[in-house]
């Protein structure tokens, strides 16, 4: 990220789930953004519930089903670019963190890893294996350190 150039990132966590360190999400997003997206100026994250997101995935996807993460890019608006909103379930990430023998702030990172490349416009279900490579190099490098 250019020093000039301030990302603002904005995390709810309105359910108040004691699994999530926003500040600490915030600092590790923020540099992930800065090296993927510097010249994003804005991104939303959500944390919510199944009921919430299945309401969302039927509302935007025709899907009635709960998922992990859905994205919403954003736009160009006066202020710079708005990357996009992320709105992940946090019930759901605990359940795939269990299921793979991980913690549940590794998940969060692999979803807001997925949730931001789709909000650059990358789709793994209609392209050829182009987002999958650039999620798994981000993985790489950005979830080693991660617990």
């Amino acid at each position: 990220m250019r020093p000039d150039h301030a990302l603002d990132l904005v995390v709810h966590n309105p359910n108040r789930y004691p699994e999530i360190s926003v500040a600490e999400l915030r600092r590790w997003l923020s540099r992930l953004v800065g090296e993927v997206e510097p010249a994003a100026a804005s991104l939303g994250v959500r944390f919510s519930g199944d009921r919430l997101m299945r309401q969302a995935n039927r509302r935007f996807r025709g899907r009635d089903k709960t998922t992990d993460v859905l994205s919403f890019p954003g736009e160009e608006t006066p202020e710079g670019r708005h990357l996009g909103d992320i709105l992940i379930s946090l019930p759901t990430a605990r359940r795939q963190a269990t299921a793979h023998g991980h913690s549940i702030a590794r998940e969060l990172r692999v979803l807001l890893i997925h949730g931001l490349l789709h909000c650059q416009g990358h789709d793994h279900e209609a392209d050829d294996g182009t987002m999958e490579r650039l999620e798994a190099a981000l993985r790489r490098r950005w979830l080693e350190a991660a617990p």
